[in-house]
């Protein structure tokens, strides 16, 4: 749930098996995306990529969802996942709460058990309040003409209105008493709704006489308000206040709305404001979000990442708003591996997205898209800001700005040819920047990096005594261990390093949950508990692994001389990127083969094939036959 730890639950496989034999995934995704007959299937658009004819099936006998264009498949719980954002355990609870199912922890005590309960009853509570409270102001927005002159003065129409669910809190002090019998309950407070005053026991609305905009968790529910004043009263914009299912550093304006959107358009646009959300999705761009009044964090590009591989920040070109990118770009970085792409739009001083798209229009608009700064560049511009590069001062004083961004990147090729553009704009060759950033390191100039970056990488490599690129570059290749399977290993580094799983792609990931049991649920458990807890050292992952079913593997993997995974971290990150390679390549080969069977029926078979074929050479390190 929104903004509460979830203890990590030991759910038991019967009840797992249990739960998918109950639900009916037709339901499940039926509510998601439009399905219609097609023989013993149903069919749709698939919700994952952009298609104009459908090739996304549903199958009712198997309880099973795959897409012919994309690849994607799965069960109930895995479309909630994929679809709606949720980790494992909340995706489980869903569908429970759904059948009206109890989700049992073996772990748990029943003590625990009654408060997680009563935890979620609260929060379901307190989302229904919400809820209630933007339904009326929808009511109430018809009947504002002042209201609806302002939207319908910012080029909003009503169908936008409605997809949002716009509505407008009245004036007056009580409004909010004509919609709740008991005004008086603590929960009106507890929701944001209702500020009360103790020392005069008098309490009043927080939203009055404002464009009202629900903000919504990604799978739907209300969580809070944003509200804009007709006039130029101020504050302009009130957020509803940190709540037991409202976090602003955590959550997104628009992001339920821009899931379908983002897919189709291949990328979510992330902006300042609700009105620039709406305007934009009023002008086609419907896969907008914005941050809620705080600054672009980890937390908000890591669940950008989970629907979409492509983010485009925009910001207005003044001063606020390049230090508004800025803090987007420290944000990203750690995200921004090589299957990623981050870009930086920065519109001219006297626009923000509204204006812009307005005055201009959406074609001007997407040119700009088409034209936005990539991460890399931006970061070179961000690290030369107020340096003199005519000068060996300035190239210092560049090189030293630049030296906590690089190392904030995940190690790949992005980092790498980073490096070398860096050393070039500094005027020093690779290795004596390297040199540089360890030394520095060593002096005690970034305390606690010990290991770590440049400086790490830098003294790992010595020690490796791979003296040329080309030898590095064929110590990468080798295996470090002859032990066990590609699922083995790649479970080993994940479990010792769980960090590098918030560089995998969707396909990366969805290919790791789909290995057969043992490894498929012990990678699902890992994805999950990173998306609730962040990234964990084998210690505490040990701990909360005690009784769980994928135990004896983990604990196998990490017992005894083989289990040492210790080296220079962007050795052991090309390791695992090559037994990823290495799987993918194998799953391939296997839909290739059901391809070429299902070939006299399906006409697309051959050319999927093809595309198939090509992908499999590049990834194989060979380059694609000449068409």
């Amino acid at each position: 749930m929104v903004g509460v730890k979830i203890h990590p639950v030991s759910i038991p496989q019967a009840f797992i098996q249990e739960l998918l034999a109950r639900v009916d995934v037709v339901d499940v995704v039926g509510r998601h995306v439009p399905l219609k007959k097609s023989g013993a299937n149903f069919m749709g658009l698939c919700p994952f990529h952009g298609e104009k004819s459908p090739s996304f099936s549903v199958s009712p006998s198997k309880q099973f969802y795959h897409c012919f264009g994309c690849g994607k498949n799965g069960n109930a719980i895995g479309f909630l996942m994929d679809h709606a954002g949720m980790g494992f355990v909340e995706a489980v609870q869903d569908l429970a709460q759904g059948c009206g199912l109890q989700v049992p922890d073996e772990r748990a005590s029943p003590e625990e058990r009654a408060r997680a309960a009563s935890e979620r009853r609260r929060q379901a509570s307190l989302t229904e309040i919400l809820e209630q409270a933007a339904t009326a102001w929808q009511k109430q927005l018809r009947r504002a003409p002042q209201a609806i002159e302002y939207l319908k003065g910012r080029g909003l129409s009503g169908e936008i209105a409605r997809r949002y669910g716009l509505g407008y809190a009245p004036p007056g002090w009580h409004g909010l008493a004509s919609v709740f019998a008991e005004y008086d309950s603590p929960a009106l407070v507890e929701a944001g709704l209702v500020i009360l005053i103790e020392d005069e026991d008098r309490r009043h609305d927080r939203f009055r006489d404002r464009i009202m905009f629900p903000i919504r968790n990604a799978k739907g529910e209300c969580i809070g308000f944003g509200g804009r004043v007709l006039g130029d009263d101020k504050p302009k914009y009130l957020n509803s206040p940190e709540t037991p299912v409202f976090h602003k550093g955590r959550e997104l304006y628009g992001l339920h709305e821009a899931r379908t959107p983002m897919r189709e358009h291949g990328y979510a646009l992330v902006v300042e404001g609700y009105m620039d959300v709406v305007a934009l999705a009023q002008h086609g761009f419907g896969n907008a979000v914005a941050t809620l009044g705080t600054a672009c964090t980890g937390e908000h590009v890591h669940k950008l990442f989970r629907f979409t591989d492509a983010v485009v920040f925009s910001f207005d070109g003044d001063a606020a708003g390049r230090r508004a990118a800025r803090k987007a770009l420290e944000a990203a970085l750690p995200y921004a591996g090589d299957t990623r792409s981050v870009r930086f739009l920065f519109l001219p001083p006297e626009h923000d997205p509204d204006s812009f798209i307005r005055a201009h229009g959406s074609e001007a608009f997407a040119r700009e898209v088409q034209q936005a700064l990539p991460l890399s560049r931006f970061l070179l511009e961000a690290a030369a800001q107020d340096c003199d590069l005519g000068t060996a001062e300035g190239r210092a004083r560049m090189l030293s700005h630049a030296e906590p961004l690089w190392s904030a990147l995940p190690e790949g090729g992005l980092k790498r040819q980073l490096l070398g553009e860096l050393a070039q704009a500094g005027q020093l060759p690779v290795p004596d920047l390297l040199g540089l950033w360890a030394r520095s390191a060593a002096h005690g100039a970034r305390p606690g990096t010990e290991g770590a970056g440049p400086a790490g990488s830098g003294r790992a490599a010595r020690r490796s005594g791979a003296r040329t690129p080309v030898e590095r570059a064929a110590r990468l290749r080798m295996p470090r261990s002859a032990h066990g399977g590609r699922s083995d290993h790649a479970a080993r580094l994940l479990l010792s390093h769980m960090h590098f799983l918030e560089d995998l792609s969707h396909e990366d990931l969805s290919l790791l949950r789909e290995q057969p049991a043992p490894h498929g649920p012990l990678f699902l458990w890992l994805e999950t508990r990173l998306h609730e807890h962040g990234p964990q050292p084998w210690a505490v992952l040990r701990e909360a692994l005690a009784g769980h079913e994928c135990q004896p593997l983990a604990q196998r993997l990490l017992t005894g001389s083989h289990a040492q995974t210790e080296g220079e971290e962007r050795e052991l990150r090309a390791e695992l990127r090559d037994l990823l390679n290495r799987m993918l390549v194998d799953a391939i080969l296997q839909e290739q083969k059901l391809l070429i069977e299902n070939a006299a029926d399906d006409p697309q078979a051959l050319q999927r094939y093809r595309e198939l074929q090509e992908r499999r050479l590049r990834l194989e390190g060979a380059r694609p036959p000449a068409s």
